[in-house]
């Protein structure tokens, strides 16, 4: 029966040619359904395939496999070169058969460490009885060093001999993720550090001398870990809403000092943090209305909350010279580490309770100490009103001293806080060859411990001038000299850092004690005063041996004796 010609659309027909030349025969026929293309080779036939499109193929048997299998590997390696993973194949003889656009990108050594692992894989599995069938997927991790990471997908290339020839490898770069998971895995190995502070190894340090290594860690960690250059940790006070550093690095003294309470207005971006707890990055500082001036050539900054369970009890702010320094990444690290601040200065104010949980027995003391000299002024008031019976005015006088030490028994018996020393006036004070003829000013706001250690002083010889704040502490040291100075860290109108500054200002080698009933330092004299020459800090609740001692090594104990 006669052929019809096609009385559609023109049609392409793509022809292999073929050695016995069956192929060339057909085209004359083959001209009247369309247009034919004669390809007389696979490759050309395939270049064919990938430029042009066609409605049928004809080749020989012996050529319609290759041809087959040789236009699916065309079609796959374009769709594989446009991935945005790494892709190669590989033969078991280690031959690098081809590679996408991705995998050439990586540098030889990771590209090789690749080739090496789809090498070792295909021998595996070549020997294996009975070979894994073509798909067959293992998961490998590549790594190069320090800076390359990488999970591996191989899998079998099918073969008509079912033998494992060659191997496809698809490679996901995970040396981001991998940074990150080290990164965090550091943060938590430093984190648990700076809790560790109250480790035995740490039992005797003072909770001051922990503090100063707290900040010398956490310096540490911020920059070499974390690269955080400037930065500053401010405590929440509870009780009136104040923002006050206590750590810090890269700040100014004027920074440390600015005032700052946890408002969501009106009080920087600490402020804003502590009172929502919610973390804040400030891109430009130049355009952000909440920033207040911290670090002198700051650019940007990042500040999160320090969180303990579920209570904000301060704010760890850094700061940048460079602007949007800062990622969400880092935000995700900063929070983490936050955490830990939080719990390592909970267990130094939790240290210091511990020190003074004896707050009864401590008020106790001090009664006992002072209780019989203020009942022999009583006494002695009562007698003389019995002896001048006719003289209102010194009746008036005795009675009002009457008055006096009664608040002042009423005072000590409602003192339940831990502010006082313990074991204060002993039976006896000796002169002391040290302390004899110095001249020594206590500055406290307390009266009961500023009289008392004045008074204890006195018994040793010494010359004690008294103040009952921080203003008149500095009015006295620029008004007279002193041989020591030992000083309240907290108190009105200036603290303890101011007095001592004030001291080593007028003279250098005028040695400063500072004192202190609190867990942690609100206003950061121990760790500053320390890094200037402080001689010496003690925490209440503390005896006068520990007074006397310190305040001998303060003045030197090479003065002769007499």
């Amino acid at each position: 029966m006669a052929t019809q010609p096609a009385t559609g659309p023109t049609h392409r027909i793509l022809v292999l040619a073929d050695t016995a030349g069956v192929a060339e025969g057909l085209l004359p026929a083959m001209q009247s359904y369309g247009q034919v293309h004669l390809a007389r080779t696979v490759d050309e036939a395939v270049a064919a395939l990938r430029n042009e499109s066609f409605d049928l193929v004809l080749a020989g048997s012996t050529e319609l496999l290759p041809l087959t299998r040789a236009a699916a590997h065309e079609r796959a390696g374009r769709i594989l070169e446009g991935i945005a993973q790494g892709a190669c194949t590989v033969a078991r003889d280690g031959r690098l058969i081809w590679a996408n656009a991705a995998l050439r990108r990586y540098p030889p050594e990771v590209a090789d460490a690749i080739r090496q692992v789809c090498v070792r894989v295909a021998g595996e599995w070549a020997s294996a009885a009975p070979s894994p069938p073509a798909g067959h997927v293992r998961q490998e991790v590549v790594r190069v060093g320090s800076d390359f990471c990488c999970d591996l997908s191989v899998s079998v290339l099918p073969t008509t001999s079912g033998n494992v020839e060659e191997v496809l490898a698809l490679c996901t770069d995970t040396t981001a993720m991998a940074r990150m998971r080290e990164k965090l895995d550091a943060v938590d190995s430093a984190g648990r550090e700076l809790v560790a502070l109250n480790a035995d190894e740490t039992a005797l340090l003072e909770v001051g001398e922990r503090l100063q290594l707290l900040e010398e860690k956490l310096i540490r960690y911020c920059r070499d870990l974390l690269r955080f250059t400037h930065f500053n940790v401010l405590v929440l006070d509870p009780k009136s809403a104040r923002l006050q550093t206590v750590l810090a690095g890269g700040f100014s003294e004027a920074a440390r000092n600015v005032e700052v309470y946890a408002r969501e207005t009106g009080n920087g971006i600490s402020g804003y943090v502590a009172a929502t707890g919610k973390a804040y990055i400030c891109r430009d500082i130049s355009q952000d209305p909440l920033y207040l001036p911290g670090f002198e050539c700051a650019a940007s900054s990042l500040t999160v909350p320090l969180r303990l369970i579920d209570r904000i009890v301060g704010v760890f702010n850094v700061e940048s010279d460079q602007p949007a320094a800062f990622t969400e990444e880092d935000r995700q690290f900063a929070e983490i580490f936050g955490r830990y601040i939080a719990v390592a200065l909970h267990m130094l104010k939790l240290l210091a309770v511990e020190r003074c949980e004896v707050a009864g027995q401590v008020a106790a003391d001090v009664v006992s100490e002072v209780t019989e000299p203020l009942d022999g002024i009583v006494c002695e008031a009562s007698r003389l009103m019995d002896e001048a019976p006719g003289s209102a005015d010194a009746r008036g006088r005795l009675q009002a001293i009457i008055a006096c030490v009664d608040r002042v028994k009423r005072v000590l018996q409602a003192a339940g806080r831990p502010a006082a020393i313990r074991g204060l006036v002993p039976e006896a004070v000796a002169a002391d060859p040290i302390l004899r003829d110095r001249r020594i000013l206590v500055a406290d706001d307390e009266d009961i411990i500023r009289n008392t250690i004045a008074d204890v002083l006195t018994r040793t010889g010494a010359l004690v001038v008294t103040a009952r704040d921080g203003d008149e502490a500095v009015a006295m040291i620029h008004s007279q000299s002193f041989d020591l100075v030992l000083s309240d860290i907290k108190m009105p109108y200036r603290n303890g850092y101011e007095v001592f500054a004030a001291a080593r200002a007028v003279n250098k080698a005028c040695p400063v004690i500072l004192i202190t009933g609190f867990g942690y330092d609100p206003d950061h004299s121990i760790v500053r005063a320390s890094r200037e020459g402080l001689a010496a800090v003690l925490f209440k609740p503390f005896k006068v041996e520990q007074l006397l001692e310190n305040m001998h090594k303060a003045l030197g104990a090479e003065r002769p004796k007499s």
